[in-house]
């Protein structure tokens, strides 16, 4: 075997071995999503279903407040103390969550301390995840091969993909084989069980990481307040790289996460039709986004970015106009798969096209932030949101109005940013 071979066999390797914990992540984060409806009735019971679900989401948009702290603290220490023992301390984080959502009883077996407890298993799991994202395209990139960054930083969301099929087909077969009521119950317990079981092993494969060449050649390792003060001192290309990222966490949050209860609460369609498209979506995302990754590096980042931003202004509206003009699964799937490839094409630039753009110094520290912020101010209460602003206007499109606006913002900035590092 060459030493051409052997080395991208490793990369390959590194690549399945931190996207691993990457599907966890996302996956916990899906079925909070999916189940939204579920854990309202089990933790949040008003007596009111609008009342109940918008808690649940409040709940799970809550997580993503930690996301900020999760990028500063965390992202510090992985600038710090390296990519492998970072990643590794987010995984256990992540795992503590999730066990705490399965087995927490509900409000009708502990009262008031059930919401309670739940919101702070969600603040554990955003705080896990605000530097989970950054970690992982920032590890990719430092070992990603001379004009190949693109391609390797794309498999970070790839992963999050499968997350996104994963829950969807545990979805699929919970609705095939449990009743609704019996879902309402403990079954969507299940998924958060499933989840739980799956630590072990994804932190014996994370344990395998190897250390980012980049960061082991670094000298010397910096404070973490030099970490600090160099973050403030680049606060204008953090804010520029969370504008930026408005787009991809709107969209992502609008066709994977709230796909199930938009399908389902609000067009009126089967709960397992409506997981089917997500199951769909997923897929289509896994193979698009490292097509579009590398397609950056062929073209550049900044004409896939401006002509995605673009495409989603003019028909974010108009695509779920028509969708709810006729409610149906067909219908359904067609619209999100076009928005799920304007996501694709946009994420396959941004996430590679963030790295670039952030000082090496503070590289994870400042991704971490500008994502994390973009998540949890514009994308993570975007299925809560849309169910606001649907019960407001009476509109059962008006979301395709928050993913145009979203795009208006980022394009904005992808405007007004520097050129990244050459790939």
């Amino acid at each position: 075997m060459t030493v051409t071979a052997t080395g991208k066999r490793s990369a390959f390797r590194n690549i399945f071995i931190v996207s691993s914990g990457n599907f966890l992540e996302m996956y916990d984060f899906m079925v909070f999503g999916y189940y939204a409806k579920a854990i309202g009735h089990t933790f949040f019971p008003t007596g009111n279903e609008f009342a109940s679900l918008m808690l649940a989401l409040m709940t799970f948009g809550a997580g993503f407040l930690m996301r900020p702290v999760g990028a500063l603290v965390l992202g510090a220490y992985i600038d710090r103390n390296g990519r492998r023992r970072g990643l590794l301390l987010t995984l256990a984080l992540m795992g503590v969550g999730t066990l705490a959502i399965a087995l927490m009883p509900g409000y009708a077996q502990i009262g008031v301390l059930a919401p309670v407890l739940i919101l702070l298993s969600r603040l554990v799991q955003g705080l896990s995840a605000g530097v989970e994202v950054g970690g992982v395209s920032v590890y990719l990139s430092e070992i990603a091969t001379p004009g190949r960054r693109g391609f390797y930083v794309a498999w970070q969301s790839a992963s999050q993909q499968v997350a996104v099929m994963f829950a969807a087909l545990v979805g699929l077969l919970l609705n095939t084989y449990l009743t609704p009521a019996q879902v309402s119950g403990d079954g969507w317990r299940i998924p958060f069980l499933i989840g739980s079981l799956m630590i072990p092993f994804l932190f014996l494969i994370r344990r395998l990481l190897e250390e980012s060449p980049e960061f082991d050649h670094k000298a010397p390792r910096p404070t973490l307040g030099s970490l600090y003060r160099s973050v403030a001192a680049n606060l204008s290309i953090v804010l520029a790289g969370m504008f930026t990222a408005v787009m991809t966490t709107v969209f992502f949050y609008m066709i994977t996460a709230y796909t199930p209860t938009y399908g389902n609460s609000v067009l009126h369609l089967s709960a397992g039709g409506a997981m089917l498209v997500t199951l769909c979506v997923g897929a289509t995302n896994f193979v698009m986004l490292p097509v579009m990754g590398s397609l950056s590096d062929r073209i550049g980042r900044r004409p896939l970015l401006i002509g995605a931003a673009l495409a989603a202004i003019v028909t974010g509206y108009p695509a779920l106009w028509w969708l709810v003009s006729e409610p149906s699964l067909t219908r359904l799937l067609m619209v999100e798969l076009w928005l799920a490839l304007v996501y694709a094409t946009y994420n396959g630039a941004m996430i590679v096209h963030l790295t670039e753009i952030m000082p090496k110094r503070v590289r994870t520290a400042g991704f971490s932030l500008a994502y994390s912020c973009a998540t949890a101010i514009f994308g993570g209460f975007t299925p809560a949101l849309a169910t606001w602003l649907i019960a407001e206007t009476g509109d059962k499109a008006i979301p395709g109005a928050w993913l145009s606006l979203a795009a208006i913002v980022s394009l904005a900035a992808v405007l007004l940013t520097r050129k990244g590092e050459p790939a």
